[in-house]
């Protein structure tokens, strides 16, 4: 149950107007919820989202040079090299040239990177059952059209 001040906001007590600052506070506390189940779930696998999210995007695309994974990520700079650091002592990815410039570097998943993607998307799968499962099919897919929607960047 949200706190008494989102409360308030969401069901138009004191200001009406501020409504959608209570709907920005509760899908914050939506995505805190489940990113710190997601991490707390992950823990043992020694990485955190942001690090599962590069390890899937390296699966998705292949080799990957950082550039790549901020923009397909949407991370800073600096978060993404202390993240493949991260990732490349923990043994999951190293940095390899990249055989089309001899210059730049291609971030790669190693054998122990991809079996931690297979367990961290089992684990995924078991927190999401925990945070979804209570909506039927049809929700699940409502509530990904609006979220979707909310998060495209506004029309001109």
């Amino acid at each position: 149950m949200p706190d008494d001040l989102l409360e308030r906001l969401l069901t138009g007590d004191g200001d009406p107007d501020l409504r959608h600052v209570g709907l920005g506070m509760l899908l914050a506390s939506a995505h805190n919820r489940s990113r710190a189940a997601l991490n707390e779930g992950l823990r043992p696998l020694g990485i955190e989202v942001r690090g599962f999210s590069v390890l899937l995007a390296l699966d998705a695309y292949g080799p990957s040079s950082q550039r790549a994974l901020i923009d397909r990520l949407g991370v800073d700079k600096s978060a993404m090299v202390r993240l493949v650091d991260e990732l490349e002592h923990g043994g999951l990815v190293r940095r390899e040239r990249a055989p089309h410039d001899r210059r730049a570097y291609a971030v790669v998943m190693t054998a122990d990177g991809e079996r931690t993607l297979a367990a961290a998307r089992k684990v995924a799968a078991g927190v999401g059952e925990t945070l979804f499962g209570r909506f039927r099919p049809a929700e699940r897919d409502q509530l990904v059209n609006l979220l979707s929607r909310l998060a495209e960047p506004p029309a001109p």
